[in-house]
């Protein structure tokens, strides 16, 4: 019997969580409303919103609980179950399988802002009506998706729980008069989660750049709240350092989602400029903005509706960018986005009602707004803000034009126009002539702007100012320039700024450390993390060299045959075949095998150090199996395994003598186009070496074999194996419980069972091979267990044995050799651009705390706003 209740019951508090949500939203507004009138109301519907807040937050745990529970306890007749996970799934890839589909990352997005409404609801209780009912607004609107109901013919959401028999009636097993008909069908796997995300970056990815998204909610609610309640200028405050954790957060959160891309995918870089990247960088470049002028405010009214607008803009901008990637409409422009649920209606409300209402309440409030009439001086920090802040938001406009494209053609064709634009053919070329000029201006303002932080300033005390720090960039920009023999002239002026704004905001680190005022440093940590990142970014995507270039004159990829492979493949990669050495560059580089992933096991089980089993997760040790000297199963063992991945060992010899073996993966998936593809990093402080295979036979084809060819010897004889001498050097018996386990699953052996094992030593070119082929008797039945050599692209079985002449029959089939297709690229200073991250990040928390500390004196007060 299928498991019904457990759906149920989740979707019942599916439905209590925007009931709840429906009540928090009208009980806050009402103690809002009441707030500065009537003491006893508003404290009244302040309670009874706090209480309905609380069983919200009961029942979205409830549904995140009976969720993963259906999840992790393999319950495929829910169809979210069958459809993002399998059996054979480790735990911590179960929980990447809960935010896999539409329905789970909205359920995440929603349990971040039950959990930041409680915090809210903890820490401050003076905003706490006007902010928690725009809250409560918005998780009314996320939980409605989804609500999984019908009224009127109109779908409300899409349900998490829905079962399979309900999402896919079309089945046979689930129609009426079928003679499959079932309805209690239970699938016994599910589909399996994306083999692109069964990786640990998207285990903690998903969930941190959700909760950047969330955090973006309170400076927005804040806002909102600021024009509600006429309290203009006091929401900035409390703002603050939410905006600063929101901009730490979701900048952590897409630079995990490139760090993925980076170890998973194998477009050989960190980011692509695909239109759901680009959805997600385009809201933090403004959150960025909008923090600058949220700081600029705090010295002047100038900046407050900059402050104000940009605020707003970054979480519907958030809005946006969820309809681009959910609704179906990027179509084949994104491979990230997600497929349209029909719910592309239900985003777009959700997008249009919170725009209309941020326009309504700004345009209301417009004239009321404080603002300073003075002008604001070149020599002024303010300049250098709003200077910094534009550029950022052209930045981001300018991504943002070129990622709505579809969204022009959808609305011209709706209004019953032709659109011919479309996405730019080299969408790296067409971003990267932008932004870099983009990047380039940000790194000058942050290193000149620093400057105007903590004193007035004229043109001579600049000039005096900003005179060591040009001086050092000169110097050491020269020598870069030189050392790396940098002649694109673009790359030269990044470089130089780069180096300009580490300079400039080391300087002001120093005189901040000389002052023993720490707590002022974030802001040019943070800057000084950027301009790393900027190095690092030009170094590694702008220098990369492909060290594998293909000398063969060979043409690995038919043109005709693979029309999307771009032509300089066949340049940039090479043919490695099994165990023979080949020089790319100056590595000595050696295929050295076929791997796989077990359970309990630290490293990678050679494939021929193991035999299969009917079962295909699981697999019998042919011989020991150590790791680091430990030995982990004994011949004959039982193991667990993952078969879906194999693991290519290529081993690398640099001139100096050393060795380090890389092990890129790869399956091939007809369904998801072909070879999936992963590659292996070897880091070093100055570079990486990066390497994935771009063709392997495909495993799911049987090989073809020749004829076989038999050969009757004696002990220690020599003979030929096709172009191969052998040695038949000794036979040894193996026991009736080994004989057992290489041929079954079975627990009990039979004592009558017997074998014998000939050991045959093979004269390779590049080495002797051993080969244990195996002959048995089981339950009176004849068997035998060949040994493959897929270095010499042998088959050996021991086919007969005569026991009056004690002569022993080999026989041999011959295949093609293994081999693989790699590309290895060289990385030169991308750990610039990591330890610039982290950099950034230090920035971010510092300047979280000291502006969080600074709200709490205020607040502690009863000064908060």
């Amino acid at each position: 019997m299928i498991n019904i209740w457990i759906g149920s019951l989740g979707h019942m508090l599916v439905i209590l969580a925007f009931c709840f949500a429906f009540l928090n939203t009208v009980s806050y507004a009402f103690a809002a409303y009441y707030q500065n009138q009537d003491d006893v109301l508003a404290n009244s519907w302040r309670k009874y919103a706090r209480f309905s807040f609380g069983l919200h937050g009961i029942s979205v745990m409830g549904v995140v609980a009976a969720l993963f529970f259906i999840i992790y306890n393999h319950l495929y007749e829910y169809h979210y179950a069958w459809s993002h996970s399998s059996n054979n799934l480790p735990v911590y890839y179960m929980i990447s399988c809960f935010w896999e589909g539409q329905e789970g990352s909205f359920l995440l997005w929603i349990f971040w802002h039950v959990v930041l409404g409680f915090i809210l609801i903890l820490t401050n209780k003076t905003w706490e009506s006007p902010v928690m009912t725009v809250v409560s607004a918005v998780q009314l609107f996320l939980t409605s998706m989804i609500l999984g109901v019908v009224i009127f013919g109109l779908k409300i959401g899409s349900d998490p729980f829905i079962l399979l028999r309900d999402a896919m009636p079309e089945m046979p097993i689930f129609q009426v008069g079928s003679p499959m008909f079932n309805p209690d069908f239970r699938p016994a796997d599910g589909t399996g989660l994306n083999p692109l995300l069964q990786n640990y970056w998207m285990v903690i990815h998903p969930p941190t750049l959700f909760l950047g998204f969330a955090l973006t909610l309170i400076p927005f609610a804040y806002a909102v709240a600021g024009l509600w309640q006429k309290r203009y200028e006091a929401w900035v405050r409390p703002a603050l350092p939410w905006a600063l954790f929101a901009a730490a957060v979701l900048g952590l959160g897409i630079l995990m989602g490139a760090y993925w891309a980076y170890e998973t995918l194998n477009f050989g870089g960190y980011w692509n400029w695909d239109p759901v990247e680009n959805a997600v960088y385009v809201p933090w470049l403004v959150l960025v903005a909008s923090i600058h002028t949220m700081i600029a405010y705090k010295k002047s009214t100038t900046a407050l509706k900059a402050a104000l607008i940009l605020t707003m803009s970054t979480f519907l901008l958030i809005l946006y960018s969820t309809f681009l990637t959910r609704s179906g409409i990027l179509g084949n422009a994104s491979v990230h986005s997600f497929t349209d649920l029909g719910l592309s209606g239900q985003l777009l409300l959700y997008f249009l009602a919170f725009l209309v209402l941020s326009i309504v309440l700004v345009m209301y409030r417009w004239r009321a707004l404080p603002s300073s009439k003075e002008e604001v001086e070149t020599y002024s920090r303010e300049f250098w803000i709003f200077m910094g802040a534009t550029v950022l938001c052209l930045a981001g406009f300018q991504v943002l034009l070129t990622t709505s494209i579809p969204v022009f053609n959808a609305v011209a064709e709706g209004l019953g126009f032709v659109s011919n634009l479309a996405m730019p053919a080299d969408q790296i070329e067409h971003y990267t002539k932008f932004q870099l000029w983009g990047a380039v201006f940000v790194a000058l303002l942050s290193g000149t702007g620093q400057f105007f932080w903590w004193k007035k300033i004229d043109a001579k005390s600049l000039q005096a100012a900003l005179t060591l720090p040009v001086v050092i960039t000169l110097l050491l920009s020269s020598a870069l320039i030189a050392i790396s023999a940098m002649s694109n002239w673009q790359f030269i002026i990044l470089l130089t700024v780069s180096v300009y704004s580490v300079v400039s905001n080391l300087t002001i680190l120093l005189s901040l450390l000389r002052k023993k005022t720490y707590k002022l440093a974030g802001g040019s940590i943070a800057h000084m993390g950027i301009a790393l990142m900027f190095l690092g970014i030009l170094t590694s995507a702008g220098y990369s060299n492909v060290v594998s270039k293909n000398a063969s004159g060979l043409l690995l990829f038919d043109p005709k045959a693979n029309p999307d492979i771009p032509t300089n493949e066949n340049e940039d990669n090479v043919l490695l075949w099994l165990n023979q050495a080949n020089r790319i560059q100056d590595y000595e580089v050696t295929y050295k095998g076929d791997y796989i992933e077990a359970k309990g096991f630290p490293g990678y089980i050679k494939k021929s150090s193991l035999a299969p089993t009917d079962d295909p997760f699981k697999a019998v040790a042919a011989e020991e199996i150590s790791h680091k000297n430990r030995p982990y199963f004994k011949r004959g063992d039982t193991l667990n395994i993952y078969p879906e991945n194999t693991y290519y060992r290529v081993e690398y010899k640099e001139p100096s003598g050393d060795v380090f073996s890389l092990y890129p993966r790869a399956q091939v998936n007809p369904q998801m186009g072909g070879l999936l593809a992963s590659p292996d990093i070897h880091r070093e402080l100055s570079r990486d070496i990066y390497t994935h295979v771009s063709s392997v036979p495909d495993p799911n084809e049987p090989r073809q074999w020749s004829e076989t060819e038999e050969h009757t010897v004696s002990l220690k004889d020599t003979f030929f194996l096709n172009d191969y001498v052998a040695v038949f050097e000794s036979h040894q018996p193996i026991t009736s419980e080994e004989v057992m386990r290489l041929t079954s699953n079975e627990t009990n052996a039979n004592p009558e069972d017997i074998g014998i094992q000939a050991n045959l030593r093979v004269l390779g070119k590049e080495g002797d091979y051993t080969a244990k082929p195996v002959f048995f008797i089981r339950a009176g039945r004849v068997g035998v267990m060949p040994e493959l050599i897929p270095e010499l692209g042998l088959r050996i079985s021991l086919s007969n044995i005569n026991t009056d002449t004690g002569q022993f029959t080999f026989g041999v089939n011959t295949t093609q050799k293994d081999y693989i297709i790699m590309k290895a690229v060289e990385k030169p200073f991308i750990n610039l651009l990591w330890m610039g991250t982290l950099i950034l990040m230090l920035g971010f928390s510092m300047a979280v705390y000291r502006r969080y500390t600074e709200f709490k004196k205020m607040r502690d007060k009863g000064m908060e706003g």
